[in-house]
């Protein structure tokens, strides 16, 4: 028994033959006189393989250089099981012409479009891998996914019988692990479902980091100066609320090339405002009033930081806030 692919041939040539006989009958439609090239055009065909060639879709009859030189001629590629691809007269002749066959050494009978489906007896698990990553190219899992890894090969799939509608349709199924997300992929023939596969993918991102460019004391604040951002993969996001480290200070002195991570840095810290044991001014200020002591602080404070003060007067100890120009407010 024939395969689908030896059928269509067979069609092709009969197709081809009826034409030619209806042009010795009379019909012009179609003649563009004597052509060394002659090229019947079915409405559709089926092939096998991905990639097509003129001599795939078409019966080329001619001078025997130029027809093995036509029939080489690429028209394009069907990757993935189910794919269709139509093609018309205009694309046909511009391919041929870019091979150096002009459209006036070319004639056309038959179908004005050839729609070309891909004949499959099985999918791969190359080819499951491979949709599954353009699902995700397509509708990708974030923002800054830059590759997917597909972990587990999945079984091929025997398609019974000839197929002629083949639907392939990935979705996202829910997973647990973080990095992770796993891709199922349903195939339908004709309608009724021929397997299921799901695909785990693990995911790398890119993502940016800090790096000094130059040896960094300890308590010195982070500048476009001394250190430098980078750009890599990783196997995590990078946090949505990420941002240059400029003007935090390392806790610890940081060799050249040495990559920032958070807890090598603190916020920097203003300097002492009030010095243990010395006097300052209480103030109280409210609309229309406006009372003001002196204390004396009883530790070492900066600028919005609290403070035990010593009320000179009452020798009562209270809690303060210190104020920008050094004065301290009473909490109430």
């Amino acid at each position: 028994m024939g395969s689908p692919l030896s059928y269509t041939i067979l069609l092709l040539a009969l197709a081809w033959g009826a034409g030619q006989a209806q042009a010795a009958a009379g019909d012009g439609s179609d003649s563009q006189g004597a052509a060394p090239l002659q090229i019947h055009l079915p409405r559709e065909v089926t092939v096998q393989g991905s990639l097509l060639t003129l001599g795939q879709i078409s019966v080329v009859r001619g001078e025997p250089a130029m027809v093995s030189a036509a029939t080489q001629v690429g028209l394009g590629r069907l990757s993935m099981p189910g794919q269709k691809a139509t093609l018309d007269r205009l694309t046909i002749l511009s391919r041929l012409a870019s091979q150096g066959i002009a459209a006036q050494q070319v004639h056309l009978t038959g179908a004005e479009t050839v729609t070309v489906r891909r004949y499959q007896k099985s999918i791969t698990a190359e080819e499951f891998v491979e949709m599954g990553k353009t699902f995700l190219k397509q509708r990708p899992p974030g923002p800054s996914v830059c590759e997917t890894i597909a972990t587990v090969k999945p079984k091929d799939l025997i398609l019974e019988g000839q197929v002629q509608d083949l639907q392939v349709t990935p979705r996202y199924i829910r997973t647990a692990a973080r990095g992770y997300v796993t891709v199922q992929i349903t195939v339908t023939g004709d309608g009724k479902e021929c397997g299921v596969r799901e695909i785990p993918f693990r995911l790398k991102y890119q993502c940016r980091r800090v790096v000094t460019v130059q040896a960094i004391p300890e308590g010195t604040a982070l500048t476009p100066e001394n250190v430098k951002i980078e750009t890599v993969v990783s196997d995590q996001p990078e946090p949505a609320n990420w941002r240059p480290p400029y003007g935090l200070v390392v806790v610890r002195m940081m060799p050249a090339d040495t990559e920032i991570r958070g807890d090598m840095t603190s916020a920097a810290q203003l300097p002492v405002l009030i010095q243990r044991n010395e006097t300052v001014v209480i103030r109280i200020q409210r609309p229309g009033l406006l009372v003001t002591a002196v204390g004396v602080a009883m530790q070492e404070a900066r600028a919005g930081e609290y403070v035990r003060v010593r009320n000179a007067d009452s020798s009562r100890v209270i809690i303060c806030k210190v104020n920008a120009d050094g004065t301290v407010e009473p909490t109430l």
